[in-house]
């Protein structure tokens, strides 16, 4: 289906209040309760993916897949108006330069597009690590796999189902 101000599908999400997709299966086999947040258009941005669910920026996990030299990925996640220093993760994992992986590889490596990237439901098992900040929020928001909905999940659930690194990989605000 291609996505756009696609009401009809909105108002499905919103009745149905479910989706398919792998983050959601995870969810469901697992028995964890979620809120789904459906969107009225996709989002590009943390910012507007944080209106479009009527949550705080702050309470978003943005997620971006890091590549060392080797090809080596670790799934980095931080509150969504903050960015991943990449030297940090480097320097907690002893690798060489670390990047951020292109839209192709991205998709190759989670299975999910760029904008769509959750801690759960990946392709293949993945080191992740997240904030530290992340830890000390008691709801969050994730992707649910799809543009068109984000999902709200305990943050301790999110953290079982995850068993993520916790470190500070913020990039240091002047």
């Amino acid at each position: 289906m291609r996505y756009g101000t696609n009401s009809t599908y909105r108002t499905m999400l919103m009745q149905n209040n479910s989706i398919n997709t792998s983050v959601t299966q995870l969810l469901i086999s697992e028995g964890v309760d979620y809120r789904l947040l459906p969107h009225t258009k996709p989002a590009k941005t943390i910012a507007e993916a944080a209106a479009e669910r009527g949550v705080d920026p702050q309470h978003m996990v943005k997620s971006i897949l890091l590549k060392d030299m080797s090809g080596f990925h670790v799934l980095a996640c931080v509150p969504g108006p903050q960015a991943v220093d990449p030297k940090k993760v480097r320097a907690l994992l002893g690798c060489q330069r670390m990047t951020c992986a292109d839209a192709t590889e991205v998709e190759k490596v989670t299975g999910l597009v760029i904008g769509t990237v959750a801690p759960l439901g990946l392709k293949r098992p993945l080191v992740i690590v997240f904030d530290n900040a992340i830890a000390a929020i008691e709801k969050v928001n994730i992707s649910s796999g799809d543009r068109m909905a984000g999902i709200e999940i305990a943050t301790d659930d999110l953290l079982i189902l995850c068993d993520p690194m916790l470190a500070d990989i913020c990039r240091d605000q002047l």
